[in-house]
């Protein structure tokens, strides 16, 4: 478990949030599924919830925006989001909205790297991001998935400054994010058999795998990938009941 609630390192996934066509049903789902304790947003916020685990926020549920596709969204915390947005075009990404103040608890932007891949950029004011992780009910793992593997890991070398820890094999290509010398996130290959796009794939820590499995079909979620062991826990690939696709992943110390 961690807890933290000052804001994090640069480059870290510091946040998480999903945005949906339907806010109740969304909150419906979460909360019985994680067990979340949500506090819904007021209008001024656009209806914009926070999830929490005793009483310390880990994730967000919001209205998605147009026609964006519905998914979880990664966040990459900075010092100063001007100047990671600036970076992010000159390292050949999308900056799909300036930067922009929220409220006063942070200030952000979203972007897609060379990839496709949509991600969001978090400058902590009074909202540091995620207060607790690594537990069940809360984030565990973020990865970037794409078919420009060597193209991303340039882009967000340059940008987050991160060093990379090869642990691919057998042609898969596959690197974890360091910061200060430990992981904070992977990048990978997707197989060129994969139909799904580049992505920020959310992780959840969860108690039990295939119960957490279970639980997702009864709520009206769909199972993308079975549950399977790795070296690294029991996981599983689920859709919720709006589409939004995220994993579940067991290991020894939950």
């Amino acid at each position: 478990m961690v807890t933290r609630a000052t804001p994090w390192p640069a480059g870290t996934p510091c946040w998480i949030d999903l945005g949906v066509t339907d806010i109740p049903k969304a909150l419906d789902f979460y909360r019985a599924l994680f067990g979340w304790d949500i506090q819904e947003g007021p209008p001024e916020a656009g209806g914009y919830s926070m999830c929490m685990i005793g009483g310390k926020p880990v994730a967000g549920i919001g209205q998605s925006q147009g026609d964006m596709p519905i998914f979880w969204t990664t966040y990459l915390a900075t010092e100063n989001a001007d100047e990671t947005a600036a970076k992010i075009k000159a390292a050949g990404g999308q900056v799909m909205m300036d930067p922009f103040d929220v409220m006063d608890v942070g200030r952000m932007f979203i972007a897609v790297d060379p990839g496709g891949a949509f991600f969001g950029v978090w400058q902590a004011k009074a909202h540091s991001g995620l207060q607790r992780a690594n537990e069940p009910g809360t984030l565990i793992w973020s990865e970037n998935l794409s078919s420009a593997y060597e193209a991303n890991k340039d882009f967000y070398g340059s940008v987050f400054g991160y060093h990379f820890g090869d642990i691919g094999g057998a042609g898969v290509n596959y690197s974890t994010l360091d910061i200060d010398g430990r992981p904070v996130g992977g990048i990978g290959e997707s197989g060129s058999d994969q139909e799904a796009p580049a992505s920020w794939s959310t992780y959840f820590a969860v108690a039990d795998t295939d119960a957490a499995a279970a639980k997702v079909t009864e709520l009206g979620g769909s199972l993308i990938a079975p549950p399977r062991d790795s070296p690294y826990g029991r996981m599983a690939v689920v859709a919720d009941n709006q589409g939004a696709v995220f994993t579940l992943m067991s290991t020894d110390g939950d």
